[in-house]
């Protein structure tokens, strides 16, 4: 199989370019990546669909990856709790070698078939969960194991990939092939093969939340007032909701925990 992502890059002598020549063609090569995307919005919009109900239902989500892909669904995973709401156990990250792996690399952790499904164990994964691999080779086997044993399972999975082709652009149920092309800097990934997955994976996560009641109009409405941006943020949103004061409107954000929560103390009162 021809890997595209280790294919030599479009462009040579990149220790001889300018600064500015280096800059003006990774981003002509970044310009790719949202068309790329744009191919897959069919089978994203399917898998979308398929998730909702289940985790309606109860169930989660995974994602699993080894390296830069491992950490890019870590990422995405964490960002759900505060930024939508939900609990931290809802969308989970799982990258080869453990979570020391987010900062360090740790040898061959994605070289096994079997560690993937055993670190799903951990989690009693069942048949209401949903697991996507992320790998933009598409050969890691610490995914291939992992996916593999959750369709002998019947759980639900997909795929990121980037090619096509590749064992996990063929074993999930919903393989999501953005076929971004060679590297600027040959065989780095964590170029616009990582570029893409982060926007798919911004995609999955959002979509779902939306479509789970998360966002209220195009408001986060059950994000964590964390910090005091948030509650800044929060305040201005109760303000605008109710015609309220900005002290009026802090109160009760304060006093209610969420956004969503002030506004329905309010109009019951």
């Amino acid at each position: 199989m021809k890997k595209i992502t280790e294919t030599s890059s479009l462009y040579s002598n990149l220790d001889e370019m300018s600064t500015s020549e280096l800059l003006s063609s990774i981003n002509n090569e970044d310009k790719k990546v949202a068309f790329a995307v744009e191919k897959v919005i069919p089978n994203i919009s399917n898998l979308i669909d398929e998730i909702v109900p289940r985790m309606q239902a109860g169930g989660r989500l995974f994602y699993m990856g080894a390296g830069t892909s491992g950490r890019l669904g870590v990422v995405d995973a964490s960002e759900c709790p505060p930024t939508f709401g939900v609990p931290h156990d809802m969308v989970v990250g799982i990258i080869a070698g453990g979570d020391s792996a987010i900062r360090k690399a740790v040898e061959f952790a994605e070289d096994s078939l079997v560690q993937g499904w055993k670190d799903l164990e951990g989690y009693q994964i069942g048949e209401l969960d949903t697991v996507i691999g992320i790998a933009a080779s598409g050969t890691t086997p610490y995914v291939i194991g992992a996916l593999q044993k959750c369709n002998q399972k019947s759980i639900l999975t997909a795929s990121i990939v980037c090619n096509p082709g590749s064992p996990l652009a063929l074993i999930p149920k919903y393989p999501l092939v953005a076929e971004v092309g060679p590297e600027f800097v040959t065989g780095s990934t964590r170029m616009k093969s990582g570029t893409a997955q982060k926007l798919i994976l911004n995609m999955i996560s959002t979509s779902l939340m939306v479509k789970l009641g998360r966002v209220v109009g195009n408001r986060m409405v059950d994000m964590q007032l964390s910090n005091h941006k948030l509650v800044d943020r929060g305040t201005k949103m109760v303000m605008e909701s109710l015609q309220v004061t900005y002290e009026e409107a802090k109160n009760y954000l304060l006093k209610a925990g969420s956004v969503r929560e002030a506004v329905r103390a309010y109009k019951g009162s």
